[in-house]
């Protein structure tokens, strides 16, 4: 989680009168979740929060389910799904459950004649090809390959890239995403034991503010459907907020291995948790240092979560045939490991530059039409020795 962040210009008492340099007064907002319990932020706006205008078109954007109880592992090619110019039409929904979506996007323009909310979900988008800037009503924060963007539910928000070639790989969650537990003491402060701190997580810092009437469409998702409403003021018009419920980044490059002198598990690489999934980061790092060490990882059957690997860069060591951009899906309950020869191929190797991001989710993933244009449907068989 976050820590506190206070940005512009905010009264010295919450709930209090704010009033104008030329009359009036700014309004207050309470931006929070989880009721009143979760974490939230007070923000001050130039005009009322409040003003729709009109509420439009409302259309589904549910995905299209293939496998509703998959037991089949899979590659997914990632770089096949088709570059889009609109943000919103370019996500592909490839794998789903109630708590979560998988999405891949290639989006080729800015996200600039419309904002977005998703009511919804928190979003994690991790930025593999790309760079720009993400602009929301808390702030701007700039972004580049190997960013995490993580954005609170309810945020609007908008995106500015810098080109058109982008490809990100994007997590939503039913669930608020925090940092793991594990890593935090009482207070919420990381620990030293944790393979991140503060310093590492990049807060808003510029804030734009516009005083502005007249119609401004937010594209708004909820419960799978996207609504158009209509307000009469600008999404943007904070003048200031502090608190902990904001948008932030925090690149996969910061991220500090922790490495042992045998295999150490995944929970090793553990970045963001919900309490339905964990999200982990496989970065490079020095292999195993015991003499007898195997680096590659053993065959595992987890039998409470389906498994989820985006590789991302470098040479994936324990897989056979995998580029960058593929997905694999390990579903629970179905032992799987390294490929036949990965094992033998690890002994003796010193380091790794492997690029990977894992969604482990703990309930089984359903598999999307989207999914099975762009997958290997023989991958289930790669582990068989005569495929070597």
């Amino acid at each position: 989680m976050p820590y506190y962040h206070k940005l512009g210009n905010i009264p010295p008492k919450k709930h209090t009168q704010f009033e104008k340099p030329n009359g009036g007064f700014y309004y207050e907002q309470l931006f929070g979740t989880v009721g009143f319990d979760g974490m939230a932020t007070l923000s001050y706006h130039e005009q009322r929060p409040t003003q729709v205008k009109s509420i439009g078109k409302q259309y589904s954007i549910a995905p299209k389910i293939a496998k509703t109880n998959n037991i089949q592992s899979y590659r997914l090619r990632g770089f096949e799904v088709a570059p889009k110019a609109d943000f919103l039409e370019s996500r592909s929904i490839v794998l789903t459950n109630s708590d979560c979506n998988i999405i891949l996007a290639a989006p080729k323009t800015s996200l600039t004649d419309y904002f977005y909310k998703n009511s919804d979900a928190d979003e994690l988008i991790f930025v593999h090809r790309g760079s720009g800037k993400l602009r929301s009503m808390f702030g701007n924060l700039d972004f580049k390959y190997g960013d995490y963007l993580l954005i609170p539910r309810g945020v609007i928000y908008q995106i500015q890239f810098d080109s058109e070639d982008n490809r990100l790989f994007i997590l939503e969650s039913y669930s608020p995403i925090y940092t793991p537990k594990r890593y935090r003491n009482w207070f919420g402060q990381l620990l030293e034991h944790a393979p991140y701190c503060e310093r590492d997580i990049r807060r808003p810092q510029e804030l734009e503010t516009y005083n502005q009437s007249g119609d401004f469409t937010v594209k708004i998702k909820k419960q799978n459907q996207l609504i158009d409403m209509v307000y009469a003021s600008h999404p943007f018009d904070v003048v200031g907020y502090d608190g902990y419920n904001y948008p932030y980044a925090f690149s996969i490059h910061d991220f500090e291995p922790i490495t042992g002198r045998i295999h150490q598990p995944p929970p090793v690489h553990q970045t963001f948790e919900t309490n339905a999934l964990v999200v982990c980061s496989f970065v490079p790092r020095i292999y195993d240092y015991h003499p007898k060490a195997i680096p590659a990882p053993y065959n595992h059957s987890n039998i409470d979560s389906d498994e989820v690997l985006y590789y991302v860069d470098g040479d994936f060591m324990s897989r056979n045939d995998v580029k960058v951009g593929h997905i694999s899906l390990h579903p629970a309950g179905i032992p799987h490991g390294p490929h036949p020869g990965a094992m033998e191929r690890s002994i003796g190797l010193k380091d790794t530059k492997e690029l990977a991001v894992m969604v482990d989710t703990f309930k089984p993933l359903q598999v999307t039409e989207e999914a099975l244009k762009i997958s290997d449907e023989d991958y289930y068989k790669s582990w068989l020795e005569n495929n070597t």
